[in-house]
């Protein structure tokens, strides 16, 4: 129900870059990962709230996706049943 779409999946100057849809539920309506084998290494999301989206992707940057997914994943926002981070956590669940 709160699954993310992928885009796009391709490896580009030694890096895997995938992008996602949201599922229309978060503010923010796309990520795009940077991975550098299982660490990542760059995060942008386009709209959501802005500062939050931003620290998300800076706390993140340098960390294993396995431990990014475990701190990120379930996370809920407003009683939506999901949120910005935990659809993170989906689209980087689903790179695995």
């Amino acid at each position: 129900m709160f699954e993310v779409t992928l885009l796009e999946d391709r490896v580009e100057d030694g890096l895997r870059k995938a992008s996602f849809q949201t599922c229309g539920v978060v503010c923010s309506t796309q990520i795009d990962i940077e991975l550098d084998g299982d660490t990542i290494h760059r995060v942008k999301y386009t709209n959501g709230c802005n500062g939050n989206t931003q620290g998300v992707a800076a706390l993140i940057a340098g960390m294993k996706v396995d431990d990014a997914i475990r701190r990120l994943d379930g996370i809920n926002c407003k009683g939506r049943g999901t949120s910005c981070p935990d659809q993170l956590a989906r689209a980087l669940k689903s790179l695995e």
